[in-house]
């Protein structure tokens, strides 16, 4: 098994080409159809309060796709269980097109494996609609941690597990994708002694790895570059599979000897299962108009992240690689949410 994900564009799409028209995209078969849709306002159910990364990715296109629709966007945070209450309020809901679902890539595909007790939904039945924004993830260290890249980390790392009780590592939430990736990469590491720390959010999180309270933890470049050019975080890595302009000096975890350690923070625009392919085609399309919006583009890539856009088969393909991966990666290294 690959022990990363690569979800580049290109890649992604060559994945998924072709499943739309075979129609195997799940609960993209409904004979429903269309309609004049959209005739009415559009609900966008996002699983995160305002805010943070997955907020940010669907209110920068709202004004776009409530011009290219022609009707009001209304965005609706319904946060909690780490997104899932937003992705169950979808998917059982009506399947009219009229209530979408602006969902994590990380924590969707993650749930499923990571919540043993409770009931999660399978991301692979919701109907892709497009990709809204993606970022590579930075591993970044308090300044008080002496490694100043990969291989002295991998030192200093086995160094205090003599010393004392192992790292303490952040992250946004047990069973998250930052913990998910930290554990992949201790897993790279040699497995060296490390104890999670889980926040409820990356902003606690930040706080306590800037404050020095925990030593290190991965989150996306948009959340960790602000705090990097200020000196109080240092990053070591990207988990992109090429530089990040806004992190331009940070090397990629290939460059530093990883192999297939490339991981995607990465949004998507979801319906619910038995949407029409005809109402998917009309919001892909919107999602594509507004992204090409100049400024758009800008307002995204400023932050460190990247444009999304392309096809449902794109977002389909990221949705089931990942979900494949990240079980492997939670049965081996017993992460639990519940």
């Amino acid at each position: 098994m690959k022990s990363g994900v690569d979800c580049s564009r290109r890649e992604a799409l060559g994945a998924g080409l072709g499943l739309v028209a075979a129609g195997l995209l799940p609960g993209m078969a409904s004979a429903q159809g269309a309609g004049a849709w959209p005739d009415k306002a559009v609900t966008l159910v996002v699983g995160a309060p305002p805010g943070g990364q997955t907020d940010f990715a669907i209110r920068v296109q709202t004004p776009g796709l409530q011009a290219a629709l022609g009707q009001p966007c209304v965005i609706d945070n319904r946060p909690g269980a780490g997104g899932n209450i937003s992705v169950e309020y979808v998917a059982k809901g009506p399947t009219d097109g009229y209530r979408l679902l602006v969902g994590n890539g990380g924590n969707m595909t993650l749930n499923p494996h990571t919540y043993r007790n409770t009931p999660m939904v399978d991301p692979r039945t919701l109907p892709p609609i497009g990709v809204l924004l993606q970022s590579a993830l930075v591993l970044a260290v308090h300044p008080s941690v002496t490694a100043k890249n990969f291989n002295e980390l991998v030192a200093w790392a086995k160094a205090q597990e003599k010393a004392r009780d192992g790292i303490d590592f952040a992250s946004s939430g047990p069973g998250s994708l930052t913990q998910a990736t930290m554990e992949l990469l201790r897993d790279r590491m040699g497995k060296p002694k490390m104890n999670h720390i889980a926040y409820k959010g990356s902003a606690p999180a930040m706080q306590d790895l800037i404050a020095g309270r925990v030593s290190m933890m991965f989150d996306a470049v948009s959340v960790i570059a602000p705090f990097i050019k200020s000196g109080q975080l240092r990053a070591l890595m990207v988990t992109s599979d090429k530089r990040v302009p806004a992190v331009a000096e940070v090397p990629t975890a290939a460059e530093l000897g990883l192999k297939d350690f490339v991981v995607t923070s990465f949004i998507g625009l979801y319906g619910p299962p038995g949407l029409s392919p005809e109402i998917a085609r009309k919001a892909n399309a919107a999602l594509n108009k507004s992204m090409a919006d100049p400024a758009t583009v800008k307002t995204i890539t400023d932050r460190g992240d990247e444009p999304g856009g392309g096809t449902p088969e794109q977002l389909a393909a990221m949705t089931r690689d990942y979900y494949r991966t990240w079980g492997d990666v939670v049965k081996a290294n017993d992460i639990r949410a519940d």
